[in-house]
């Protein structure tokens, strides 16, 4: 079987064999390319693979086209590698909300060379996916993987921010059209895209009640294939220690778009504080506070305003700091070092995140939100808080301080937890397994 995965990245194996920018954040992709190659076909060697990145350029020549060998392992592991055909195509993922029909014609080039039996479209969040739904026009043989879902996340984009702050223009944002409203009006058009996506396949991959409430939603018509995703290989090794890590410090990922619930966060510091007045903040991402300079004033988002805001009301000079954007070693580094990881997000399908954070065993607080409870158990693998309750938020993460007992024990049932979800052997077998239903 010929089987062709779209992606929104350069995987890291391909990278490394060409010299491209390539990214270590998708998982699962990883784990189930890393799989394949290094598998030499015991495990289905009928299934030939050609992968579709986006690159930031495609020569007249088609560099990145025909059949190239990878070696999924160092060369000290004797890894044989099999063989894949790489294309690349242009997109400016920067700018999701913008359609190029360019692609359609790029992605009619690539399926006469590779002649795929079926395409798997990894996320509906792209322009892409769309184009190659209108380029391949075989619904019957298009499988499309969901991550979140984007008319979901476009409702709850503001996550209870006040009007007012809805409201908000900053220099930057005007210039860049690109204020709070702005932002949620490019999620509801990515949306629209999302569910044009969905009408145009026959086939889906979710992991959650949430996901597949909300795709069979959209097209009542799709076949449903439940499957876990891999995460990234670091975060399979090591764990979480009480005695290693820096006491009463709270680990966020991400917190530079209201959906992400960093300012529910920062709220309810003021009263982990009372409490715990060494508490402290490490949020992984770029800074959209920073205010020191003409150049950060100049630059600051309306988001980024309100968080400042925040940040001073609840006396939090010196409690927060942001980590930078970082490889998965340093994210891995980060968690290690945290005494409690917090998902705060309004809204979230299975963040990654999370399940990096279980199968190293930090103690995890999430809000009880979309796909989380499929991802976790309440009061066993987790603590749950009820989505922008700051109270309930406070008092999960000072229980944890306070108690290293149940900090042992949500270690423990975590790191059981995420190897059952992120099992990439059992998760590769049942990719496979899908390929030859939909084929069958």
């Amino acid at each position: 079987m010929r089987i062709l995965w779209l992606l929104n990245i350069c995987p890291p194996a391909v990278g490394k064999a060409f010299g491209l920018s390539c990214s270590v954040r998708e998982g699962w992709i990883t784990g189930a390319l890393n799989r394949f190659l290094s598998d030499s076909g015991e495990t289905d060697a009928s299934m030939e693979l050609g992968i579709c990145f986006p690159v930031k350029t495609v020569p007249e020549e088609e560099s990145l086209s025909g059949v190239r060998r990878l070696h999924a392992l160092a060369e000290e592991e004797k890894g044989t590698g099999r063989e894949v055909s790489l294309y690349g195509f242009m997109e400016d993922l920067n700018r999701p909300e913008l359609y190029d029909k360019r692609l359609e014609k790029r992605f009619a080039e690539i399926l006469a060379d590779f002649q795929p039996d079926l395409v798997h479209i990894f996320g509906t969040e792209f322009p892409h996916a769309l184009a190659m739904t209108h380029a391949f026009q075989s619904p019957e043989r298009t499988l499309v993987g969901i991550q979140g879902l984007m008319g979901e996340c476009a409702k709850n984009y503001m996550a209870d921010l006040p009007r007012s702050v809805q409201r908000s223009v900053t220099l930057r944002d005007f210039l860049r059209k690109d204020s709070l409203r702005q932002q949620q009006e490019k999620f509801y058009v990515r949306a629209e895209r999302e569910r044009e996506v969905l009408l145009s396949c026959a086939h889906v991959t979710g992991r959650t009640r949430f996901d597949r409430e909300g795709t069979l939603a959209c097209n009542p018509a799709l076949i449903y294939h439940k499957m876990n995703e891999t995460m990234r290989s670091c975060f399979y090794e090591g764990s979480w220690s009480r005695d290693a890590c820096r006491s009463f410090e709270i680990f966020a990922s991400q917190g530079d778009y209201p959906l992400k619930g960093f300012h529910y966060l920062l709220q309810a510091m003021q009263e982990i504080l009372q409490e715990f007045p060494q508490a402290h903040i490490s949020v992984a991402g770029i800074s959209i506070t920073g205010y020191g300079t003409l150049k950060e004033k100049l630059k600051i988002s309306g988001y980024g305003k309100y968080l400042r805001k925040l940040m001073k009301e609840n006396g939090l000079e010196g409690k927060v700091s942001v980590l930078g954007n970082l490889s998965d070693v340093q994210m891995k580094s980060a968690y290690l070092n945290s005494h409690v990881f917090v998902c705060p997000s309004a809204l979230e399908n299975s963040p990654n995140s999370l399940g990096e954070a279980m199968l190293l065993g930090v103690p995890c607080v999430a809000s009880r939100t979309g796909g989380i409870p499929d991802i976790a158990e309440d009061g066993e693998s987790a603590l749950f808080f009820e989505r922008g309750n700051v109270h309930e938020l406070a008092l999960c993460i000072r229980r944890i301080f306070r108690d290293d007992a149940l900090a042992q024990t949500l270690s423990q049932e975590a790191r059981i937890r995420g190897r059952q979800n992120h099992d990439g052997d059992a998760n590769y077998r049942r990719l496979l397994e899908i390929y030859r239903e939909i084929l069958a």
